[in-house]
């Protein structure tokens, strides 16, 4: 009989611990990968509100240089707002890309 009833309880440990290491695998694989898809949803939310931004600044600088300059740049010299907001962008793009490669962690912590 307490033969009997040790094998039940060496059985009901051997569950609990196998309960117990699916509950832990399942604590440390979920809750950071939560993190980790909140953090890429911001991000790509983040990144996407940039750009936007961006090619919004960029239709408002040549639109502001087309119409707000008077007769500069009329004629053959109409191009050179093209050639503005081209530098406006090459510049934005160098400091993404100089901001991107400098890494960091974007000031979180």
């Amino acid at each position: 009989m307490a033969e009997e009833q040790s094998k039940n309880g060496l059985i009901a440990d051997g569950r609990e611990l196998v309960e117990l290491l699916k509950d832990y695998a399942r604590q440390e694989t979920v809750g950071p990968l939560k993190g980790v898809g909140r953090y890429l949803a911001f991000g790509l939310a983040g990144s996407l509100l940039i750009a936007v931004a961006v090619v919004l600044l960029t239709l408002a600088l040549l639109r502001a240089l087309q119409t707000e300059t008077g007769s500069v740049f009329t004629g053959s010299l109409n191009w050179i707002p093209y050639l503005i907001t081209l530098l406006f962008v090459v510049l934005v793009a160098s400091l993404a890309t100089r901001a991107i490669l400098k890494g960091g962690d974007g000031g979180s912590q």
